[in-house]
Formats: C-alpha cells, sequence, structure tokens
C-alpha cells in the first residue's frame, strides 16, 4: 500500500508524441500547437542592447573561497543576482564533467529509441510520471512543441519500479550518478543563499535534506513554423530550485526580465539555476520566481535535463520565520507541501498564477484553474 508521502498528486491527459509527428513531412502545424496568443517573437531583447540584459554568473568556486573576501564578495553577487534576477548560471560547480558528458549523450540516445521501447515508459492514466507532458486539463488546450520525460529521483523510496530501476543502461547508472551530484550541488547553493538571508543553516537542512527531486528530461523537435510556437509555455516553476543542463548548442530558454524576453546562452561546463515559487514564498518574496519560456529551432532539435528541487513532502510551506518582521508581514498563506502539490497539478501552466493562488488575499479564481 502507498503511503501518502508517495500517493499519486496528480495527472495529465495524454498527448500525442511531437517528436514523431515532427518526423513527418508537415504542410502545418496542428491547430492546438500554434501560439499566436503568445506572440513568441515578440519583445525579446536584441543583441545590440544585451550589454545590460545578461544572467548574471555565479562561480561557486569563488562563494566556498577560504579566503573571506573573495567568498563575501561573490555571495553578495549571488544574493543580488538572486534577488534581481531570479536566474542565474552557475560555473566552477564541481559535478563531475565526465557524467555531465555522459547524461548529455544518452538521454539523447533514449529520445532515440524506437516508440516500441517507449511505450512502457509512457505516462499511465492518473499519473504524471513518463514520457508525455503535465499540466495538460482539457482536450481543447494549446500544447507545447515539446516531449518530455519526468521522473522523480529522489528520496529513493518514491521511484516508480517501472521507471527507474527500468532504465536502459548505461543511463540508468549515469542517472543515479547526476542525481545525487546536482542534489548536493542544490544543497550548497540553498546554503549559501540561506546565508546571504541570514536564514540559519538548519532551517535549510530540516527544510530540503532528503526532499524532493525530479529530473525533466525534455526533447524539442525542430519545426516550420517557430515563429508559431512555443517549447514551453511562460512560466514559473513550482518547486525550490531549478538546476538546467543544456544538451546541446541550439538556444531556447528566454527568461523575462523588465517586460523583455531575454534569451540565455549556457556558458560551456555551466548550469543555469532559477528560483520557484516556494523559493518566493519562503523568503517572502525577496528571491522571486521568474517567468520563462522556450523557443524552438526552425531546422535544429534543442535538448535540456531540468533538476528540480524541493522540500520534505510533509514539510510546511510558508514564510520563513525569520523573513517576517512588522513592516515585512506575511505575503503568503502556510500549507503542507504535498497539499501545495495536488492543488498545482490541477491547475494549467499559466505565468505565475499558482503564485499568486498562494498570496495572502490572492484571487483563488483565475486563470489558473
Amino acid at each position: 500500500m502507498e503511503t501518502p508521502e508517495v500517493s499519486k498528486i496528480g495527472s495529465s491527459l495524454f498527448v500525442p508524441n511531437v517528436q514523431e509527428m515532427a518526423k513527418q513531412p508537415l504542410a502545418e502545424v496542428p491547430a492546438r500547437y500554434l501560439r499566436i496568443d503568445q506572440d513568441p517573437l515578440a519583445n525579446v531583447v536584441s543583441s545590440s542592447s544585451m550589454i545590460d540584459k545578461t544572467v548574471p554568473v555565479i562561480d561557486l568556486q569563488k562563494l566556498l573561497s577560504p579566503e573571506s573576501i573573495i567568498g563575501e564578495a561573490e555571495l553578495e553577487r549571488l544574493h543580488s543576482a538572486c534577488k534581481e534576477w531570479g536566474f542565474f548560471q552557475v560555473v566552477n560547480h564541481g559535478v563531475d564533467i565526465s557524467v555531465v558528458e555522459k547524461i548529455k549523450s544518452e538521454v539523447h540516445d533514449f529520445f532515440n529509441i524506437p516508440m516500441d521501447e517507449k511505450k512502457p515508459f509512457w505516462q499511465e492514466e492518473g499519473d504524471l510520471e513518463g514520457f508525455g507532458q503535465v499540466f495538460i486539463t482539457s482536450e481543447d488546450q494549446q500544447l507545447d512543441w515539446g516531449d518530455m520525460f519526468f521522473m522523480v529521483t529522489l528520496p529513493k523510496h518514491m521511484r516508480k519500479p517501472r521507471l527507474f530501476p527500468k532504465l536502459p543502461l548505461p543511463l540508468r547508472d549515469t542517472v543515479e550518478s547526476y542525481s545525487s551530484q546536482v542534489n548536493k550541488l542544490n544543497m550548497t547553493l540553498l546554503k549559501l543563499m540561506g546565508k546571504a538571508l541570514k536564514i540559519e543553516a538548519e532551517v535549510i537542512e530540516d527544510l530540503f535534506e532528503d526532499g524532493r527531486q525530479i529530473i525533466k528530461m525534455n526533447y524539442y523537435p525542430p519545426c516550420p513554423q517557430a515563429e508559431n510556437v512555443l517549447g514551453a509555455t511562460p512560466h514559473s516553476d513550482g518547486t525550490g530550485l531549478t538546476i538546467l543542463l543544456q544538451l546541446n548548442e541550439v538556444e531556447g530558454l528566454q527568461v523575462k526580465k523588465d517586460n523583455m524576453w531575454v534569451p540565455v546562452k549556457p556558458l560551456p561546463e555551466a548550469f543555469v539555476v532559477n528560483m520557484g515559487d516556494l523559493l518566493e514564498i519562503m523568503t517572502n518574496g525577496i528571491y522571486p520566481s521568474v517567468e520563462h519560456r522556450v523557443t524552438v529551432n526552425t531546422t535544429k532539435e534543442r535538448l535540456s535535463v531540468a533538476t528540480f528541487q524541493s522540500p520534505k513532502m510533509t514539510s510546511h510551506i510558508g514564510p520563513i520565520p525569520s523573513m517576517l518582521t512588522p513592516e515585512t508581514p506575511a505575503l503568503f498563506r502556510s500549507v503542507r507541501y504535498d497539499d501545495y502539490l495536488r492543488t498545482y497539478y490541477k491547475k494549467k501552466l499559466y505565468g505565475k498564477s499558482y503564485l499568486d493562488y498562494m498570496k495572502i488575499g490572492g484571487d483563488k479564481d483565475d486563470k489558473a484553474t
């Protein structure tokens, strides 16, 4: 029998496999994928104005430097990046580069296995994990031009027996190693953020040690009408911290900054890191989650792996008490994390609508439903 901690928290309707669709000669993209409502190419920061519109780069080696003047200066840069951008790239991160290169190659191969070999890994009715999509709540909903493989990787007892243990080798072993190393990086970054915010390290540990980790592998096929589709709808992540690895050289991730979309050009051997809604809630708005989206290419595929780090399922989610003062009262409600998730996965992915739902006095009947 499943315990409440590992019971199903959501489901998503079946969607066609876009990778297979893109292999066929398409005269035009099916109507459900056309996103003219989003005006995908509007308000994008041009390369000529990118000087002051570049996602900050943080050096973990400097953050951990034994020389306090170096560490403190980089910690202030981290604090500024989290407050002003909600996004940064981290270099010298300590994750084994050979593992990174293996995950790049093996995830690419995994998406290219024949469809009959993918079927055992497909989403099952009433579940979110596997090949498919999430947040699909109606048959007439507009769809993203992309496929994903979504899987809980930590804690280990939450892994689905039909998924992780059945992954083909060597991918299974590589994901095991990658999951562990990225989890360590996540905890290091969270503790450093806590230090910048003057939050006790024990508070961060109590929330996130042995917490929930999801790995989402993303595949965005080329599209003949790339200007009219989106690989991922504009949204903020509903989790704690997201650590993204881009697998190839094709760009597509864009971050919303000052009402403009800023393209993110990943640095070699770097991860892109962003705050999720949970961090905005816990920091009472000091570290905001930020809307981002993915565009696609006319002729080239794009692949990425996103690792979502969140607290333990039994944690209570709300502003951390040390973040509250008479001048800065709580902006968000407090709920148990598993209850937060069950509501989250019932809603469409729509900007920062779920964070608005969590605000004290927020609109509970907005477009997120």
